[in-house]
Formats: structure tokens, C-alpha cells, sequence
């Protein structure tokens, strides 16, 4: 398995992986283990990579078996959910700062192919795509649908991220997260 920054010829497997788990197109069975709540088109994710260099990916056996999304918030603003949560970024405070879209980062979504959930890559992905951000951000911020509760455990639990404030969007109901950037995961303890 390799972990890696994205390219362009990586979007065909990175949309394959996404179908999968999007949840306009998951399987209904497949629901309760994780969804991806946005969709993207090539477009977005050529942009996200020639623009942001943030699409990081495991390919194992010349397939993407995971991704992660990580931009900055002018990237994300054309979605209105992640319009809203710009607006709300002064009210935040985390680990010593007061968010705003310069010293933080809209982390995800991350999709693992679920044959591979529970094996470390979630951990490992993850850590990669933090080193790689934490050069430009002190802090990743993210969201997660209430109802995605396996999302939620794997953030909290695996990953170490906190929850900073819940909003509502579209009549959803989320928790925002936040990370530091400079703490390397633990990839033996799981934080």
C-alpha cells in the first residue's frame, strides 16, 4: 500500500471510490457503517489538486482504496454548508487560537474502502495528509453529520480529533471538530 499526494490520473479511482459511499449513490446496507454527505465532480477534484495539492490517497494493487480532502476554505466556499461554517470560524477558539480561514483548514470528507476499515489505514491516511497540511495550517476543522455515528467514533476515538461547537445546516445536525495540526498520531495507539 502507498500513501500519496493525489495527481491527475488518480481522479478515476478516487470518483470509483467515492461512488461507492456517497450518499446519494451508497447501498442502503452500506449506510451504517459511513457515508460521504458532498459530492465532487472531475472538475473539483482537478482543481483541488492543481490549485490546493490536497487529495491524498492509498492505492494498494493500482486502486485507490482511500482518500482524504483537504483545502483551504476559499477552495470549500462554493458549497454552501462550508459558506456557513466560514461565517462561524470567528466564534471559534481552538488550541490557543481564534479560528479564522487562514490559520485553519476544512479537512474532509475521508472515504477508506470498507474491505480495508480497521486495519490502521484510517490512522495512517490521516497523519499523512496532516503532515502534509500542517506546513500551511495550524488547525484542521471538520464537520460530521450527527447521524454518521460511526464517522464520529472513528474522528473522536482513532483520530483524537475534539468537538469545538454542533451547528444546524439544511435541517441536519452537525458536529465541528477541530485537530492541531502539529501533533503527529500516534499510529500504535491510535492517537
Amino acid at each position: 500500500m502507498e500513501l500519496k499526494v493525489a495527481r491527475l490520473d488518480d481522479i478515476e479511482g478516487v470518483l470509483n471510490l467515492h461512488k461507492k459511499y456517497q450518499l446519494d449513490t451508497i447501498l442502503e446496507e452500506d449506510k451504517k457503517d459511513g457515508f460521504v454527505t458532498t459530492s465532487f465532480t472531475r472538475e473539483q477534484l482537478t482543481k483541488l489538486i492543481e490549485e490546493e495539492q490536497g487529495l491524498f490517497i492509498a492505492v494498494q494493487d493500482e486502486a485507490v482504496i482511500a482518500y482524504i480532502m483537504s483545502a483551504s476554505w476559499q477552495f470549500w466556499s462554493v458549497w454552501p454548508i462550508f459558506s456557513y461554517m466560514i461565517e462561524r470560524l470567528p466564534t471559534l477558539e481552538y488550541a490557543g487560537y481564534k479560528l479564522d480561514a487562514y490559520n485553519s483548514y476544512q479537512y474532509g470528507p475521508i472515504c477508506v474502502d470498507k474491505a480495508h476499515r480497521g486495519s490502521g489505514l484510517l490512522e495512517a491516511i490521516f497523519d499523512f495528509a496532516r503532515e502534509q497540511m500542517s506546513t500551511k495550517y495550524p488547525v484542521l476543522v471538520t464537520f460530521i453529520n450527527k447521524i454518521n455515528a460511526r464517522s464520529y467514533a472513528a474522528h473522536t476515538q482513532k483520530l483524537g480529533l475534539e468537538v469545538i461547537a454542533e451547528f444546524e445546516f439544511n435541517n441536519n445536525q452537525y458536529f465541528e471538530l477541530a485537530y492541531e495540526t502539529s501533533k503527529i498520531l500516534d499510529l500504535k495507539q491510535g492517537r
